[in-house]
């Protein structure tokens, strides 16, 4: 008799939102969120619940508890680090009865960027040149680097809301005004890399997604690139596509394999004319904000974990290249256009050299996430477009306006 079984996504922001449209139609029944704050997947008519939790592992050991009174097994899809970090602590509770799709072995190391850069020189994958920064002497040895650099945790910290996901330092001097908040995080001990920019926008970045399997086998892959970002060259998906050349999927499978990778894994690499080489930036270990790249493109990597959870044969997929298929994420491409002067030419040519778009968040058999999301960019532009005048730039920064509910979620 089949074991009765349940999918668990963590998050509600648009990469669980594609895991869902991804799982639902491949036929997946039973999905659930947990998530700290209710977002647009969390509305969406393809869960069978969305639960509020706390922002502790202690409260998501308890829901998933809960949850496994109803279910003998668990297939848990994380969207975020934190939720990596999470599952881990809890992992000697929870593993005998669900599927918790990374190496426990070493998966905090991996989390570490510091760490990723030391396995691409082991593995003579190429990445930027950088430097670790974990005390004030470490802060003087960047002038071994040119600037502007850019500066990052070591690991993913600005989902705690204690610091910047990546600052861009454009001089020595630029250095020294930022040096004493530098070294307030350091008292909090968090340490960060600084790493050279390497010249080009946010369209000559690249990404590997593969599903390798707990016996090491990389059960279905693709490639693609990202179009555009938000807010800047350094900021996060606005539109992507399905092509890339074969170096960025040669180089992913032997991060994969080489760094024992497992479950879902996404190096990004970003090409630097200068010697023609694609660079590892970054890699993640679970599903990122533009993973609906692959569905659209023939290639299902969410459906290949929930078939691999179940010891059920996973049909090998060839990803479509014969198109040009473009993923929009139309929330981050409007604001782009508000903010950025002149950027509406660049979204022209993502909209005129497709031959397909897919939007994100939409879909009209499952309207709310759509509306949700909408409303969040009402409520984000209409901030944008006032922040254009210096008086009410004061008004909204100040501590009573984000206080107000509609606003106190939105990133400024």
């Amino acid at each position: 008799m089949p074991i009765k079984h349940c999918t668990l996504v963590l998050g509600s922001y648009l990469n669980a939102y594609s895991i869902i449209q991804e799982l639902t139609e491949k036929g997946v029944l039973d999905i659930f969120i947990i998530d700290f704050i209710k977002m647009g997947a969390a509305y969406s008519n393809k869960i069978k619940k969305f639960q509020l939790i706390k922002q502790n592992p202690e409260d998501l050991l308890e829901k998933i508890n809960r949850l496994h009174e109803l279910y003998d097994y668990l297939i848990i899809y994380p969207t975020e680090d934190i939720h990596i970090e999470y599952l881990y602590t809890i992992y000697s509770y929870i593993h005998k009865f669900s599927f918790i799709p990374f190496n426990t072995d070493n998966i905090l190391l991996t989390l570490n960027k510091y760490y990723q850069y030391a396995q691409c020189e082991k593995l003579g994958v190429p990445y930027p040149k950088t430097i670790n920064i974990s005390n004030e002497n470490d802060l003087d040895a960047l002038d071994a680097l040119s600037f502007p650099i850019l500066i990052k945790p070591v690991k993913r910290e600005d989902i705690h809301g204690q610091v910047f996901r990546n600052l861009q330092i454009h001089s020595k001097t630029h250095l020294e005004e930022i040096r004493t908040d530098i070294l307030k995080h350091m008292s909090e001990n968090l340490s960060f890399i600084a790493s050279e920019i390497i010249p080009g926008d946010g369209s000559q970045i690249y990404s590997y997604v593969g599903y390798r399997s707990f016996q090491g086998d990389i059960l279905n892959e693709w490639i693609g690139k990202k179009l555009s970002q938000y807010p800047n060259d350094f900021g996060i998906f606005a539109s992507a596509s399905n092509n890339a050349p074969s170096e960025v999927l040669e180089q992913g499978r032997k991060l994969l394999h080489g760094m024992n990778l497992m479950g879902i894994a996404q190096p990004e690499f970003k090409y630097d004319c200068r010697d023609g080489y694609y660079k590892l930036m970054e890699i993640n270990l679970r599903s990122m904000m533009w993973n609906r790249v692959g569905n659209i493109s023939g290639i299902n990597v969410q459906y290949t974990q929930y078939l691999d959870a179940l010891n059920l044969p996973v049909p090998k997929q060839e990803q479509n290249h014969n198109q040009k298929i473009h993923y929009i994420y139309l929330k981050h491409e409007l604001l782009n256009i508000i903010s950025r002067h002149g950027y509406y030419k660049t979204f022209l040519s993502i909209i005129k050299s497709a031959d397909k778009i897919s939007l994100a968040f939409f879909d009209l058999s499952d309207i709310k996430p759509c509306i949700i999301d909408t409303l969040d960019l009402c409520c984000t532009a209409g901030i944008a477009c006032l922040k254009k005048f210096t008086i009410f730039e004061i008004i909204i920064k100040t501590k009573l306006f984000r206080k107000i509910p509609l606003f106190s979620k939105i990133k400024l």
